[in-house]
């Protein structure tokens, strides 16, 4: 008897019976035999270990979802049952080595799921939220090459002036704020401005100053208090409530929020909305269209943006919307064709795969350096900021590491080792986007992946933060120790130095890897050499017991060590160095 008959047998016996108490009774034994059905039917996914309940409905997860303690159960449930959990009635999560390869690999045939869908921008799909690899690989080729390293190092290129200048404006913001407060007590709260940083840096890159760049760092600049407000609805914690209501009821979520007149009145005053609106990231998206079609106006106005550009602007001077939009003009001219292919764009495919690299350019790269500076802070880590600050002070001027204004190069901050240690182990042990990348294989063969036999159309995963905490790769995998990374300055040996290597996932991997991990690099790099090169840092008095926490998706990451969390919040006190030799 299969599920659909049960269900039917089921149904006939409810609508028969003459009490309600019997009805029930038939409708509790319907919904046992149903999902017991449903948990034993496929017996390669029945061999998997796992808890019974999560098996048996996919709302077992939905509720650590809810509760905002997925991540955490996942990595409990892999130390308990092992690299492989069954966690839902089609779904695995796994922690291995192969598992990575067979899953994430160029060319596994895993895809990704729906659940992506959610990031779909204007009502269109980009380069994240392509399930396909072929379209997701079409898409890329038009932006892979100004995401690359040699790219965004280039002293001419967009990239690097950008940045420089915002680490310029940050310093200044920094010195500005310890000479206006008259209460030396008082910190400087991070986590704000540094997303004001990430803010101006990838908005410059991607459409320039003229069409969409911020001055959220700027303090004089006329539109810095309305860019600042940009990241308003980003900062709400309801923005976890309703993620959690647009992966688990995304029809439900849509239809609220599409009502209009009286029916819109009435959903706000019942309180159905998980996110009262604006919900998260209506300010980013609404600049990122008004950008997108200011562009699009001068190029009836101005006819030098509509003429073909040569290799070499393409490579030094143009933002990725001005890439982009080139890219598509030359393959339009090559297809004759205005939008056959995912490669072939009209103004909203455009707009939204521009809004989706804006998205994702902010939190994770200012919470990544905030969490450097947080670690760098503690007093019990006092020994690796000195080891920073010794690094970043023997950088010289006549080498051509240091930039007319005192700050190291991009170039020079780039091939620092220990700051490239502690950006490692930051990103090691808070990983901005700590959370389950979903993926499943639609061909009918199913795969192979660790040994265990996995049917087609079976969602799939792992997470950074279990990988990342596996005692048997990381010794002490909760302690803030950038000198593992570094061959004979740690305790770990050459084979533990490459499996760590290996098991290293901030970025993701294979044909999926972050297309922007080298901007973030370039912006994560050039700050924290600027800071201490000029700067110590210790935290403020709020901070001293506290972990600062930071969204992502359904959850707040914190470092799980400290009793307390501020969230969206980090206070640091900035000290100049000068001050601190004289004291000495």
């Amino acid at each position: 008897m299969d599920s659909n008959r049960i269900l039917t047998h089921a149904a006939q016996a409810i609508a028969s019976c003459n009490n309600a108490i019997t009805a029930l009774a038939f409708a509790i034994i319907a919904f046992i035999l149903y999902y017991t059905y449903e948990f034993r039917k496929n017996s390669d996914l029945h061999k998997i270990p796992g808890p019974y309940l999560f098996a048996l409905t996919k709302w077992r997860l939905a509720l650590e979802d809810w509760r905002g303690t997925r991540t955490m159960c996942l990595r409990n449930l892999h130390e308990q049952y092992g690299p492989a959990v069954r966690v839902g009635p089609t779904e695995v999560s796994f922690a291995s080595q192969d598992a990575l390869r067979t899953i994430y690999g160029a060319g596994s045939g895993f895809e990704r799921t729906s659940f992506y869908r959610m990031f779909d921008v204007y009502g269109r799909q980009n380069l994240f939220t392509f399930g396909p690899a072929r379209q997701h690989a079409e898409r890329k080729k038009a932006l892979a090459h100004a995401y690359s390293k040699t790219t965004v190092l280039h002293p001419e290129a967009t990239a690097t002036p950008l940045i420089q200048k915002n680490v310029r404006s940050y310093l200044a913001l920094i010195e500005s704020q310890r000479n206006d407060d008259n209460d030396k007590t008082r910190g400087h709260e991070i986590f704000h401005s540094l997303h004001w940083f990430s803010l101006d840096s990838i908005t410059g890159f991607l459409y320039g100053d003229r069409f969409g760049g911020t001055h959220a760092l700027q303090q004089s600049h006329h539109s810095c208090d309305q860019d600042r407000r940009l990241l308003d609805d980003i900062l709400d914690p309801a923005r976890r409530r309703l993620s959690w209501f647009a992966v688990h009821l995304p029809k439900y979520t849509r239809w609220l929020y599409t009502r209009t007149g009286l029916l819109e009145k009435v959903v706000q005053i019942l309180r159905l909305l998980p996110m009262d609106k604006p919900s998260t990231y209506t300010a980013i998206r609404a600049h990122a269209l008004k950008s997108w079609y200011s562009f699009e106006e001068s190029l009836t106005t101005d006819s030098t943006e509509i003429q073909p550009i040569s290799e070499r602007d393409l490579s030094t001077s143009q933002s990725i919307m001005g890439r982009l939009y080139q890219h598509n003009l030359s393959s339009q001219i090559k297809t004759g064709s205005l939008r056959t292919s995912s490669c072939l764009m009209d103004g909203l495919d455009m707009a939204s795969e521009l809004a989706d690299h804006l998205l994702a350019g902010i939190d994770t790269t200012s919470d990544a350096i905030m969490f450097a500076i947080w670690a760098l802070s503690r007093p019990e880590q006092a020994h690796y900021q000195a080891r920073l600050l010794d690094e970043v002070a023997a950088m010289s001027d006549a080498n051509g590491e240091i930039d007319q204004h005192g700050n190291p190069t991009a170039d020079a901050s780039d091939k620092l080792p220990f700051l490239a240690a502690v950006i490692k182990e930051t990103l090691r042990l808070y990983a901005p986007l700590p959370a389950t990348e979903p993926r499943m294989r639609t061909s009918s063969k199913g795969a192979l992946i660790d040994g265990w036999r996995i049917p087609a159309e079976t969602v799939v995963g792992m997470d950074p933060y279990t990988m990342h905490r596996n005692p048997e790769i990381f010794r002490e995998p909760l302690v803030f120790r950038p000198d593992r990374w570094l061959a004979g300055q740690g305790s770990e040996t050459d084979d533990e130095h490459a499996t760590m290597r290996r098991w290293f996932w901030a970025f993701s991997s294979g044909g999926r890897m972050c297309i922007g991990m080298h901007l973030a690099m370039a912006e994560m790099t050039m700050l924290l050499a600027a800071i201490y090169r000029k700067y110590t840092t210790r935290l403020h008095f709020k901070q001293q017991n506290a972990s600062p926490g930071i969204t992502s998706r359904f959850e707040v990451f914190c470092d799980e060590t400290m009793p307390n969390i501020t969230e969206h919040e980090c206070w640091v006190h900035f000290d100049p160095i000068e001050n601190v030799n004289k004291a000495a």
